[in-house]
C-alpha cells in the first residue's frame, strides 16, 4: 500500500502565497506520476498540476504562471508552490500518485486552501 500526506493549506489573501507538500510512502515499486487536484464545494474535483517520473509538467490553465510543481524523489515527495492566489482557487487540494508498473490511483486526505481579505 502507498500512503499520501499533504501539507501547507492554510488562509491566505488574494494575491499572496502557499505552498503545498505532499510525502509518498510505503510499497512504491516503480516509476510513478504525481499531481494536485482540487474541489471546491459543490464542484468536481479537477486537476491543477501534475508531474511525471521523468519531471515533464502540465498546468491547468487557470493556474499557469502562477503555480510551479515540483518533486524530489529522493524523499517521495512533491510540491507545488502557489503565488497571485485568487478567491477562486479556494478549495481543498488533493495530491495524487500513480505507479507506472501497475496503474492506480492513490489520494491523500487533502489540505484546505482559502484565499479571501
Amino acid at each position: 500500500q502507498v500512503q499520501v500526506v499533504e501539507s501547507g493549506g492554510g488562509l491566505v489573501q488574494p494575491g499572496g502565497s502557499l505552498r503545498l507538500s505532499c510525502a509518498a510512502s510505503g510499497s512504491i515499486f516503480s516509476r510513478y506520476d504525481m499531481g494536485w487536484y482540487r474541489q471546491a464545494p459543490g464542484k468536481q474535483r479537477k486537476l491543477v498540476a501534475a508531474i511525471t517520473s521523468v519531471c515533464i509538467t502540465n498546468y491547468a490553465d487557470s493556474v499557469k504562471c502562477r503555480f510551479t510543481i515540483s518533486r524530489d524523489n529522493a524523499k517521495n515527495t512533491v510540491y507545488m508552490k502557489m503565488n497571485s492566489l485568487k478567491p477562486e482557487d479556494t478549495a481543498v487540494y488533493y495530491c495524487n500518485v500513480r505507479p507506472l508498473v501497475t496503474p492506480r490511483n492513490y489520494w491523500g486526505q487533502g489540505t484546505q486552501v482559502t484565499v479571501s481579505s
